[in-house]
């Protein structure tokens, strides 16, 4: 996966979270982020990073993503490699 496509579906984990209110506060409380600021963030790849790492560390988060967009929770993990701070 290139760093494009990984952004793609962290942008997309972010639109999943934006819909799930709780889990967003929850993610903004740990972040730092002020609600203003997502829509400016969301085109930082090291943000998004954090946005992929949010559902990474909550197996619930991850596998309620994964089912709505019908993907391999794996996928996520390739995902997260080729955004800013993978290994």
């Amino acid at each position: 996966m290139n760093a494009a496509s990984a952004e793609i579906l962290a942008l997309n984990a972010l639109a999943f979270l934006v819909n799930s209110p709780e889990d967003l506060d929850r993610f903004m409380a740990l972040s730092g982020i002020e609600p203003a600021m997502l829509r400016e963030r969301a085109a930082d790849p090291e943000f998004l990073a954090a946005v992929v790492d949010f559902l990474l560390v909550n197996e619930q988060l991850l596998k309620s993503f994964c089912e709505a967009e019908a993907l391999d929770p794996r996928i996520l993990h390739i995902a997260r490699r080729a955004l800013p701070g993978g290994i």
